[in-house]
């Protein structure tokens, strides 16, 4: 995998994936940003939340779950000096369907936790990731 990052000016940056797709990053006004695009710590959590919700979707729709909506909401903790790394991250997964399985959705989250996402079994190795789930179920139209 490989990736570019470009700079634009003051902390700005262009960062392109090598499947062509590009993200604005920047930083806050206080450190010289113009808050033109997400911070790069921001931009990792996102890709850890994304990359957890892309294995409970998948796990879930193999184990043939009716699932309609996947909501990871994501909060962590910054260490309060230099470097400010995550200290504490906690990804709580709204899962919407009708009847699904809670034990399935328990199982989904778990495997994603501990076998299947890349990037939270990196994070983990310096940092305390902890999940947890709610089943809502869907609204009839």
């Amino acid at each position: 995998m490989q990736a570019r990052v470009k700079w634009i000016e003051g902390v700005s940056f262009v960062g392109e994936s090598e499947t062509g797709h590009a993200v604005v990053l920047d930083g806050a006004p206080e450190n010289g940003g113009r808050n033109i695009g997400m911070r790069p710590m921001e931009m990792l959590l996102i890709g850890m939340g994304a990359c957890t919700s892309f294995d409970v979707v998948t796990i879930l729709k193999k184990a043939r779950q009716p699932i309609i909506d996947c909501v990871a909401e994501i909060a962590a903790e910054r260490a309060d000096e230099i470097p400010k790394v995550f200290t504490k991250i906690h990804v709580h997964f709204v899962i919407t369907g009708n009847n699904l399985n809670e034990t399935q959705v328990e199982r989904a989250v778990k495997l994603s936790a501990e076998k299947y996402c890349s990037a939270s079994i990196m994070l983990s190795k310096s940092v305390t990731i902890t999940h947890d789930f709610e089943i809502k179920t869907a609204q009839s139209a």
